[in-house]
């Protein structure tokens, strides 16, 4: 945990707050030591920023679930855009 701490510009009780937030929950090794992914570690980072910018630590996992909410359907329209296929709409229903 210390070693994301240090990648990530934050501290080890920030990731927990994160965890218990639950924008993030890292695998545990055999030993119990938090293993966080590099998607994780760049949620974290987003995290920071917004909280460094004044953000309360619960909006800005808001924030981040919503802007990951918004870049996953935007990926998934345009993959439906290539094939020809035509988005769901509220009226398709």
């Amino acid at each position: 945990m210390g070693r994301a701490a240090a990648m990530t510009g934050t501290t080890a009780g920030f990731l927990r707050a994160l965890g218990e937030q639950g924008l993030i929950t890292p695998l545990r090794s055999d030993g119990g030591h938090r293993r966080y992914s590099r998607y994780q570690l760049r949620i974290a980072m987003r995290a920071r920023d917004l909280v460094d910018q004044g953000t309360a630590i619960d909006a800005a996992c808001r924030i981040v679930i919503l802007e990951d909410q918004l870049e996953e359907a935007l990926r998934i329209n345009e993959e439906l855009r290539r094939s020809g296929a035509a988005p769901r709409t509220a009226a398709d229903t």
